[in-house]
């Protein structure tokens, strides 16, 4: 799932309706084969296959963990990836209804993912540390602030937040402002 997270200022954001991906652009067994290859360089650098094993490879050996992009358009991905490898952008919110639309699974302290840039290229590994879930009017201040994005003020989080979960979401809800949002802290465990 593309994560419904950050939007960025209305120059980066499309008008209309998403373009679709033209196939040729994006070549799926080359972005798989990059992310292996990018799973089996950051686990080792982030110690996560320091216990040898005896019987076998494991699930962590063989399947990377999900693979996604933060922003709206390859240009927005890219803007919030450096955030993140900047150390800026230490948070990021969902709504809880885009997961359930989707049948996906809530993420939880310990869960990772590699993150892609605007190209598809896998360029860091992150651990969620920590997960709230709370209504979109209760966001914190705090929170807001650990997006890292504009001014990184709760009102600059809510303007661009709802307006995200307005035209980007999975679901049929709408937005309603006690929206059910996943606020998740995470650290970077590897980046190219």
């Amino acid at each position: 799932m593309t994560e419904p997270n950050d939007v960025p200022a209305d120059d980066h954001l499309p008008d209309g309706p998403e373009p679709e991906a033209d196939a040729s652009e994006v070549d799926t067994a080359e972005v798989d084969a990059a992310v292996h290859e990018f799973w089996d360089t950051a686990r080792h650098y982030a110690k996560l296959n320091a216990v040898p094993t005896y019987f076998g490879p494991t699930p962590l050996d063989s399947v990377p963990p999900p693979a996604w992009g933060f922003g709206a358009t390859p240009e927005h991905n890219d803007e919030l990836l450096a955030l993140v490898l900047e150390g800026t952008k230490t948070a990021t919110a969902s709504a809880v209804w885009d997961y359930e639309a989707e049948d996906e699974t809530l993420p939880e302290p310990g869960t990772l993912s590699i993150i892609l840039d605007g190209e598809g290229r896998p360029r860091a590994l992150i651990e969620t540390t920590e997960v709230d879930l709370v209504p979109f009017d209760e966001v914190s201040e705090e929170h807001a602030f650990l997006e890292g994005e504009g001014d990184r003020s709760l009102e600059h989080w809510r303007e661009v937040h709802e307006r995200f979960f307005t035209e980007h979401a999975t679901h049929d809800h709408g937005f309603i402002r006690d929206m059910p949002v996943v606020c998740e802290r995470f650290k970077v465990l590897y980046s190219d």
